[in-house]
């Protein structure tokens, strides 16, 4: 279960996505300096006890609207090898040390536990409660008999979210397809109320629902992820 440490990051999540969010091609933000809060989110359990996985929702006030944007982490003791071009930055965690703090698009072992929890393989974890499951977090795949095990392929930014290809284990089980390959697509501009795409357009197998707190104190859900057959066109989602 998640272990959450009640200490200091220097510097702070905030501090390093207030220079890592305005690089990124899906900010949408209007060239001024970003106004950044925590507004909700959650954790998943790395079962080697070796990754923190995180998914924030940070919302940026500094444009005449704001906008909430998602952003998975991994905060690492050590570097991920070939991800220099996915580090957020370090930061000096008070409890365990400097952290090297990752996009977790980018990170294997977030990308696997992402598909567990959409399977229903893997229990969201309340982001800010030691060992408190997160029943908020709600997530759905319309096949049976999937397994978790995955491998990463790619990962392609959109303007307004990020696909992560990925191929089924060889060895996952007998009542799944090897090599299949899904895109499990990350939003990454929050939008209140997004519905699952309908039938008249791409279908999805799955999806992953949470929700964050808006500036005027209200509550908002969205989809934060959703999966496709890697065979069909998801652009229409």
């Amino acid at each position: 279960m998640a272990v959450i440490h009640h200490t200091t990051m220097t510097p702070s999540k905030l501090e390093l996505l207030g220079s890592w969010l305005p690089a990124q091609p899906w900010y949408s933000g209007t060239g001024r300096e970003p106004e950044l809060t925590k507004a909700g989110g959650f954790r998943l359990d790395d079962p080697q006890g070796e990754v923190g996985i995180e998914f924030m929702a940070v919302t940026d006030e500094s444009g005449d609207q704001p906008a909430t944007y998602q952003v998975p982490f991994t905060y690492r003791a050590q570097p991920l090898d070939g991800a220099d071009h996915a580090l957020i930055g370090t930061s000096e965690h008070g409890v365990l040390g400097q952290r090297w703090i990752y996009d977790g698009t980018h990170d294997p072992v977030l990308v696997a536990q992402l598909f567990a929890l959409i399977v229903g393989e893997s229990e969201p974890q309340a982001q800010s409660v030691s060992d408190t499951p997160d029943p908020s977090v709600t997530s759905h795949f319309s096949e049976t008999g999937h397994s978790a095990a995955i491998s990463l392929k790619s990962v392609t930014n959109g303007p307004e979210h990020t696909d992560l290809l990925v191929q089924t284990d060889s060895a996952a089980g007998p009542r799944t397809r090897p090599h299949r390959q899904l895109v499990i697509r990350v939003n990454r501009i929050l939008k209140p109320g997004r519905d699952v795409p309908s039938a008249d357009a791409t279908p999805p197998l799955g999806h992953v629902t949470a929700g964050w707190l808006q500036p005027d104190g209200t509550r908002a859900r969205d989809l934060f992820t959703v999966v496709y057959d890697a065979a069909t066109d998801p652009t229409a989602a």
